[in-house]
């Protein structure tokens, strides 16, 4: 039996076997670039009090991980429960993006066949830049159509007694963060920064706003928990609270490491044990085949994710996740996730960590600030390794001693064994996917080159509207980020997406 086939009779064997007899109606929070920065996952310094509740009438999953560390990508394999490197759907952000190919179907498009109302809607309340967000995002990498993909936005349109699918997309905290206007310095102070983080003004304020951003997400999901309580029907829901990878920030979103891959993942309703914890590895693809499952539908056997709902979640010693071009900065790197390890294979080892992208530079401050530590030796011996130029092809990580996976131990004696075992094991993935990644992107219209040529155009009038300068050294960004967030008084104006392109990354 081959290595794809054993994983799906797994999944499909565990959906028989813990199909719900009254299944309960469904609801997905989706939250934008977020890593478990949740105070019921430990972190300090952020008030989070809706999401905590929610883990205590629920459960919290330590050990969740995006399939890979950007939107388009990860949102795609999502809803279809199955990776994107298998439906050619890995690069972010396509130009020009094609229907889907037969067989696969989107969730929405399999529960509304099943009978359920099906609805995508921005949560409660959702504002961007001062405005009401009217559209809900979907960010898929194929082709789709709103009006037949869903119900509409309001779930309580349905038909009386029908079982419905909600989905609620949170902004936040995708950058840009709001611009604090009132600093609690003593929460400020209190912020534990992540020890690959140096500590630097610019970096505890960046994080500050961050963890304000996820307060907003706090926020978004008690008003959306009062809307099922008030219509009467919260206790009959699953709730399920994620996000589509991780925090962005250097480490985080666009890099294949558990920054840019974990994520929180709670749930509660019907079936589900309150204050429970599962330390199990779980990959968001799971949630679709889970989603049918619930709904007591069939999960198709395409479908690579596993249910992990009820009393049969699945044991498994490795999940998987792929990082492919993100809008101009292309690469291939591959990674397999173990209980105690991360092991990642860049294909592209010439191509530094900080592989160039018009969208971090223009609204990631941390990027021109390590680049300047660096260049005048303020910066870790770990910390200053990462910003080496050229990649170790295989990277091998002990999480058990490093959570971050910051230390490569790959030319490590002690390691070897376990270095080959993990690469046999991701080769066996890369081929029972039958890994589009390895082929060329579709042609695209612009062109890659074209892609790249408007991309940095694009952070080249961002910089001249910020600075009067297309092309400012990084210590002049440092100092514009550093008045900006009201550190100095340099020249300053307020950080915004500066125009669609740039939002969707």
């Amino acid at each position: 039996m081959s290595f794809r086939r054993v994983f799906t009779f797994c999944f499909v064997l565990t959906g028989f076997t813990n199909l719900s007899a009254a299944p309960a109606n469904l609801v997905w929070i989706i939250a934008d670039d977020m890593s478990p920065d949740i105070a019921v996952y430990g972190t300090v310094g952020v008030r989070t009090p809706h999401l905590d509740q929610m883990a205590q009438d629920g459960r919290r999953y330590t050990r969740a991980y995006a399939t890979a560390p950007v939107c388009s990508s990860s949102r795609s394999a999502l809803i279809l429960g199955t990776y994107q490197i298998t439906t050619g759907l890995h690069a972010h952000d396509v130009e020009n993006p094609q229907p889907l190919a037969a067989p696969y179907r989107p969730l929405p498009h399999l529960l509304r066949e099943a009978g359920w109302f099906v609805t995508n809607a921005p949560a409660p309340g959702s504002e961007r830049s001062g405005k009401t967000v009217k559209k809900a995002k979907t960010h898929y990498n194929f082709a789709h159509d709103a009006a037949t993909m869903y119900d509409g936005d309001d779930w309580q349109k349905r038909a009386p007694g029908q079982r419905f699918f909600a989905q609620f997309q949170i902004t936040e905290p995708h950058r840009p963060f709001p611009i604090p206007e009132m600093v609690d310095e003593d929460l400020e102070k209190a912020l534990v920064l992540p020890s690959n983080y140096p500590e630097h003004p610019l970096v505890r304020r960046d994080w500050y706003a961050y963890l304000r951003s996820v307060e907003v997400v706090d926020q978004r999901v008690g008003a959306i928990l009062d809307q099922l309580r008030e219509a009467g029907v919260l206790d009959d829901t699953l709730v399920i609270f994620s996000a589509d990878h991780g925090r962005p920030m250097p480490w985080g979103k666009q890099w294949l490491g558990v920054e840019g891959l974990q994520v929180p993942l709670i749930v509660r309703g019907p079936g589900i044990v309150p204050g429970s914890v599962e330390s199990g590895l779980v990959s968001l693809i799971d949630l679709a085949p889970s989603a049918l499952m619930q709904a007591a539908a069939e999960i198709p056997s395409w479908m690579e994710g596993q249910p992990i709902f009820g009393q049969g979640f699945p044991e498994r010693d490795r999940i998987f996740a792929a990082r492919d071009r993100c809008g101009d900065a292309a690469d291939r790197i591959r990674a397999v996730i173990g209980r105690d390890s991360l092991m990642v294979e860049n294909f592209f080892p010439d191509v530094p960590r900080w592989n160039w992208s018009g969208y971090k530079e223009a609204s990631y401050p941390g990027l021109p600030l390590l680049r300047s530590l660096h260049e005048t030796g303020q910066l870790s011996e770990s910390i200053d390794n990462w910003l080496q130029g050229e990649r170790s092809p295989l990277e091998y990580y002990d999480l058990r001693t490093d959570p971050l996976s910051i230390k490569d131990l790959s030319s490590e004696a002690q390691v070897q064994t376990a270095l080959a075992a993990e690469r046999y094991l991701l080769d066996a993935w890369i081929a029972s996917t039958g890994d589009t990644g390895v082929l060329p992107d579709p042609p695209t219209e612009p062109t890659f080159e074209e892609i790249r040529k408007d991309k940095r155009s694009h952070y080249q009038r961002t910089w001249q509207k910020r600075l009067g300068k297309d092309e400012p050294s990084d210590a002049e960004r440092v100092t514009w980020w550093e008045a900006a967030y009201g550190l100095n008084h340099g020249p300053k104006k307020t950080p915004k997406a500066a125009d669609p392109k740039s939002k969707s990354e």
